[in-house]
């Protein structure tokens, strides 16, 4: 895999990691701070995640070089659906049908989505950043 792509996946994660951070804060505020039952904190904080990924990716980790329309977004919100579906189902699961307490469960989602989310992300939504040749820095 060439070192451009490494770049790409390492900010991702990056991105990644700070989307969680957004997510799980938002998440614990509401259900522990608010009292709000998990099923509706967790597309709240999604949510949050969610425009702070969009930025992030778009202006740093894939660099379009082109202006973001509105297909883009829907394409990432169709990516993003896909792994909120798939977070969601495993923290409701886990936390129902396995009896973790829901931070836990909300953890273990994390990993279920993270996949799907870099995969759609870089070969569906940003495609065209690595055909507009433009400087790929750290």
């Amino acid at each position: 895999m060439a070192n451009r792509e490494w770049r790409k996946m390492a900010k991702f994660a990056l991105v990644g990691a700070m989307n969680t951070g957004v997510d799980f804060a938002v998440f614990a505020a509401l259900v522990y701070g608010l009292g709000v039952p998990t099923g509706l904190a967790q597309p709240v904080s999604y949510l949050c995640g969610f425009a702070n990924s969009y930025l992030w990716n778009r202006n740093w980790t894939f660099r379009t070089g082109k202006r973001a329309d509105a297909m883009e977004l829907i394409r990432f919100g169709a990516v993003n659906a896909l792994s909120f579906a798939l977070a969601t189902a495993a923290l409701l699961g886990i936390e129902q049908g396995i009896g973790w307490n829901a931070l836990a469960a909300k953890a273990a989602s994390i990993v279920v989505s993270l996949g799907a989310n870099y995969l759609g992300s870089r070969l569906w939504v940003f495609r065209s950043g690595d055909k507009s040749g433009e400087a790929d820095t750290v």
